[in-house]
C-alpha cells in the first residue's frame, strides 16, 4: 500500500488566486471603479491556472470558480448587473484564456508570459466583446456595430493588458520565487500533480 503524502502544490496555487481575487473583488469599493474596472486581475488568473494546474479539472474550474463569485459578488455589492445579455461570452473568453496559459505556458518564462497575456487579451477584446451585441441600444448587432463596439473597446483592453501583465508578474512571480526556494513545489518533484 503506497503513503499519500501531502503535496502543498495546490493549496499555494489557490492562495495566490484567492489573494489576488480579494483584490479584485475589492475593486467596486474605489471610488474609480469605473476607471480601473478593467486593470483586472481575471486575465492573469486564467492564465495561471492554466499555466499550473496539471489536472484540467483543476486549471478551468479554480479560475472560472473564482470568476463567477466575485462577479456574483461584485454584482451584490455595487449595483452593477451580472446577467447581461450575452454575459456567457465573457465566461468563453475567459475559457480560452486559460487553455493559453495550457499551451503557451508549457515553460514559464518572461517571454512566455508576456507572448500569453498578449494572446489572451486579443482573445478577451474579441470574444468578449461580442457580448455588446446582445445589450438593447448600445451597439447595432451587425458586422459594422461589432468593428465599432472592438474600436470602442481598445482603451478598456489597454487597462485589461496593464492588469493582466501586473498582477501575472506578482502571481508567476511569486509562484516561481517559492519554486525556486521549496523545490518540491515543482510538478517534477511533486508525487501528486496540481
Amino acid at each position: 500500500m503506497s503513503e499519500s503524502k501531502f503535496n502543498p502544490r495546490t493549496m499555494i496555487l489557490l492562495l495566490i488566486i484567492i489573494f489576488v481575487s480579494i483584490i479584485r473583488v475589492a475593486a467596486p469599493f474605489s471610488g474609480d471603479f469605473k476607471v480601473i474596472a478593467n486593470f483586472s486581475a481575471v486575465g492573469a488568473i486564467a492564465l495561471f491556472g492554466g499555466a499550473y494546474f496539471n489536472n484540467n479539472v483543476k486549471a478551468f474550474a479554480f479560475p472560472l470558480l473564482v470568476l463567477l463569485l466575485s462577479d456574483i459578488f461584485i454584482a451584490k455589492t455595487s449595483g452593477y448587473g451580472f446577467f447581461y445579455g450575452g454575459w456567457y461570452w465573457t465566461y468563453i473568453a475567459f475559457i480560452l484564456m486559460v487553455v493559453v496559459g495550457k499551451v503557451m505556458m508549457n515553460k514559464v518564462t518572461v517571454l512566455s508570459f508576456i507572448g500569453s497575456a498578449v494572446v489572451a487579451v486579443l482573445i478577451h477584446w474579441i470574444v468578449s466583446d461580442i457580448s455588446a451585441m446582445y445589450v438593447p441600444g448600445l451597439y447595432p448587432p451587425t458586422f459594422a456595430g461589432y468593428i465599432a463596439c472592438l474600436t470602442a473597446a481598445i482603451p478598456y483592453e489597454k487597462s485589461f493588458l496593464y492588469g493582466t501583465v501586473a498582477y501575472g508578474a506578482v502571481m508567476f512571480g511569486a509562484f516561481e520565487m517559492l519554486k525556486a526556494k521549496y523545490p518540491y513545489l515543482s510538478l517534477t518533484n511533486s508525487r501528486i500533480a496540481a
